[in-house]
């Protein structure tokens, strides 16, 4: 829907008091892509703001585009949703982590058309849950608020066709785009799954494509020589390292070795090997046919024979092969596993063919239950989204009840979930992702500077202006997602840069590598300076302390592509947490990352407990860490700050550690024994967001 479209009638009027009042509002803007937010284009007077001289930030003027945030988001599919990958197969929604690539789509000419783009963002929640069935079965379990691609355009799950609630919204026999998912539980099996399955994956690949060979010879001297040998040979290495790792858990070692040389027609091939007599004996014993074989053994002797002998072309999947006995247990494993197939008549040479029917719903039914090794074999990149699966909607069901949900953010603006097309959601959040130094919940209501950029210009133009170092990210993100639509900070950026002002930005928004050539250049004429939100490295404790952000991974990620930009780059390590992220060890592998990282400095802070923001943080904490409720309440003794002792202890902590690893304190941050970490930085259930907040002054965000 366009954005154009979107203005805000009488019907829905601006939620902020008195903004319709001012002369700058040029509109107020409502779309579905940001349900529950209304954005307030306004024309800036200016875009500079000079920081109050009481304030304790050490730095005297600010640029915020936007007031209040579009950081939020609904959490909307069930966890065991599956999502398809970029390499074919698919993965538990639970299961995904920020910079993984998946499956989204694109617009290209006349067609929509699926193509790779990678996992930006995850958040989970709890939402009231509704069931969608689809005619050919396929099941997704949703929130009112998420949205599917369906014949008709992007519809909700629950809207209204008049009033507050009014949207467009889905109804029985609304036809959904995608491939469809009819049940089978597709991670059921797989290289992980054990013996079993190990077992058919060999059967598979060593009976359709290795050389096992027994011999007796006589030597010159008429004594008998007898010959064992297993060979397989492969260009595609992924198959053959499986094939080897199978192998070696049975105990069977092999040597690799290169095979055959490359020529204009043929590709390198390289074969593992072993003449031992009791490996052969025991591959052999391996790749006997099972008396009734069960559907994981199905599942990896179809994933080897398909590794093997298999090809997918134009969208058709098909596995050859010249022995009865093993194109009647292709059949047998496919029809045991639900995957619907057709032999084809055989060739002169005898080959015959099983080819999957189905489409693309089939194909992926088949890649997630067996799940082979070659994955250039598993790619539907560039394929049109159209489908002969009967998607009409049959039912909407209302669970009667909330149930833990995921979202993620994609670069596409779409994923694959059980076979259909499902747009990110952003909207309001019960808990904000982006809080205020308050902590209070998100403001829906978000004003954007439309001008900030030209402003800007002007006033940097003035004689009067002396080139002060200017702070973004001081109040809110100016890397949020409202910035992907609105693009402010690219021209404010070359406006800094050309006029000769220093600045720095402090985001936690993936948004930023967009900007990175431009930050590189800017960083030529000017002083610039990056700070990126990274506590702890615990991958663990990060999940249950702020699942709704990036993994620590993907934040030591983008302060690795910041120091390959040549951006010196601060870590905020903010808030330290008492008794979980404290340790010596903790604080040592942190500072070791973030310089491994290629960051420059590094200032950390204990957590702040502000009024409201303590009750809900203790209320966590009782719920994950009960032992540490009794501590806590002393150390902090019903106050904000931690005990000055424990700040002085804990400064000289972060202090040895950053010595170790060479890692200075960032110059334009507050010292950490400034009580400043505020617990509103960290949402268990709904996001996080690093708050500096010295005492008395303005919070910074990132």
């Amino acid at each position: 829907m366009r954005w154009d479209g979107q203005l805000v009638t009488a019907e829905a009027p601006a939620a902020l008091p008195g903004l319709a009042k001012l002369s700058n509002l040029v509109r107020s803007v409502q779309t579905p892509e940001f349900a529950g937010i209304t954005f307030h284009e306004v024309l800036a007077k200016s875009a500079l703001s000079r920081v109050p001289s009481q304030s304790a930030m050490p730095f005297a003027w600010t640029i915020n585009p936007y007031r209040g945030c579009s950081h939020a988001c609904t959490y909307c599919l069930h966890p065991d949703t599956l999502i398809l990958m970029a390499d074919g197969r698919q993965k538990a929604l639970h299961k995904i982590m920020v910079g993984d690539q998946v499956m989204g789509t694109e617009v290209r000419g006349r067609y929509r058309r699926y193509t790779r783009t990678q996992v930006e963002a995850k958040w989970p929640t709890r939402k009231h849950a509704y069931r969608l069935t689809l005619g050919d079965g396929t099941q997704i379990v949703a929130s009112g608020d998420h949205r599917f691609l369906s014949d008709r355009g992007w519809k909700f799950v629950q809207g209204a066709m008049w009033g507050a609630e009014q949207r467009p919204y889905l109804t029985p026999h609304n036809k959904l785009m995608g491939f469809g998912f009819r049940g089978l539980a597709l991670e059921a099996y797989g290289p992980e799954q054990g013996e079993t399955y190990r077992r058919g994956y060999l059967t598979g690949m060593i009976r359709g494509d290795a050389m096992l060979l027994r011999r007796t010879y006589t030597r010159a001297s008429g004594t008998p020589n007898n010959v064992s040998m297993f060979r397989l040979a492969r260009t595609d290495s992924e198959a053959l390292e499986r094939t080897r790792g199978y192998l070696a858990k049975e105990g069977i070692s092999t040597v690799q070795r290169p095979f055959g040389t490359k020529t204009d027609t043929r590709k390198q091939m390289t074969a593992i090997h072993t003449s031992r007599a009791a490996h052969y004996d025991a591959i052999r014993g391996l790749i006997e046919w099972p008396v009734e074989p069960c559907d994981a053994w199905n599942a990896g002797f179809l994933a080897g024979v398909f590794d093997a002998e298999g090809s997918c072309s134009r969208g058709v999947l098909r596995i050859s092969n010249s022995n009865q006995e093993i194109l009647t247990h292709i059949e047998a494993a496919m029809s045991a596993l639900g995957i619907t197939h057709v032999r084809e008549p055989a060739r002169a040479n005898g080959v015959a063919q099983i080819r999957v029917v189905g489409g693309l719903q089939m194909r992926t039914r088949f890649f997630g239950a067996t799940t082979p090794a070659i994955s250039r074999k598993l790619k539907i990149e560039g394929l049109a989204v159209k489908s002969d699966a009967d998607l009409r909607i049959v039912l909407i069901e209302d669970l009667g009840q909330e149930q833990e949900m995921f979202d993620i953010t994609t670069g596409t603006g779409d994923f694959i979930a059980n076979g259909v097309v499902s747009h990110n959601c952003f909207a309001r959040n019960t808990h904000s992702y982006l809080g205020l130094d308050t902590g209070l919940d998100f403001d829906s209501q978000l004003v954007v500077k439309i001008n900030a950029g030209e402003v800007l210009r002007r006033e940097l133009a003035k004689p009067s202006w002396k080139h002060d170092h200017v702070a973004m990210g001081t109040n809110t993100d100016p890397y949020q997602r409202a910035e992907g639509r609105y693009k402010l900070m690219p021209e404010i950026i070359r406006a800094l840069a050309d006029s000769g002002t220093p600045f720095s930005i402090l985001t936690k928004g993936t948004l930023l590598a967009r900007d990175l050539p431009l930050l590189h250049e800017a960083a030529k004429d000017v002083d610039v300076g990056m700070g990126i939100s990274l506590a702890m490295t615990d991958a663990g404790l990060a999940h249950r302390v702020e699942p709704g952000t990036p993994t620590p991974r993907a934040r030591l990620d983008l302060i690795a592509k910041l120091s390959d930009a040549g951006l010196p780059c601060s870590v905020m390590a903010m808030p330290i947490l008492p008794w979980l992220t404290d340790s010596e060890e903790a604080l040592d592998d942190l500072c070791a990352s973030v310089a491994a990282a290629g960051a420059t400095s590094m200032t950390a802070g204990a957590l702040h407990l502000r009024p409201g923001a303590r009750e809900w943080y203790m209320q966590w904490l009782a719920k994950e860490y009960p032992q540490l409720v009794g501590s806590y309440r002393r150390l902090y003794d019903g106050g904000t700050y931690a005990s000055k002792d424990y700040r002085r202890w804990l400064a000289a902590r972060v202090g040895a550690a950053k010595r170790r690893h060479g890692l200075q304190s960032a110059a334009r941050l507050r010292d950490v024994n400034t009580p400043q970490a505020d617990a509103s930085s960290i949402r268990p259930n709904g996001g996080t967001i690093a708050a500096v907040v010295p005492e008395g002054g303005q919070a910074t965000l990132f």
